[in-house]
């Protein structure tokens, strides 16, 4: 846990949780929330086949995934940590242009 709390930048026990539930949290919806929506774009398996299907719901989650884990942050009051994990993450990935 200590090893969490310093490399994470945080002060108590209590902050590691509630930063490991945003996680779960936010995955959760995500992947509950995804395929109601590409059901409501007309997006199937049938209309695109399987492999475009899955591509497409991947990129759909990825892009959903950022925005719940700010979100989510925020409404547990960690706001902060995550948009500094979310700055972190889109920059590695080569995304720097959109969140500055």
């Amino acid at each position: 846990m200590e090893k969490l709390k310093k490399r994470w930048g945080i002060d108590n026990n209590w902050q590691v949780v509630v930063i490991l539930i945003v996680f779960a949290v936010t995955g959760s919806t995500a992947s509950y929330i995804g395929k109601p929506i590409l059901n409501f774009l007309n997006i199937t398996t049938e209309s695109f086949g399987v492999y475009s299907y899955w591509i497409l719901r991947i990129v759909l989650l990825f892009i959903m995934y950022q925005f719940l884990l700010v979100f989510f942050g925020w409404l547990f009051g960690q706001h902060k940590f995550f948009w500094n994990f979310e700055k972190k993450m889109l920059t590695r990935i080569g995304l720097k242009r959109f969140i500055e």
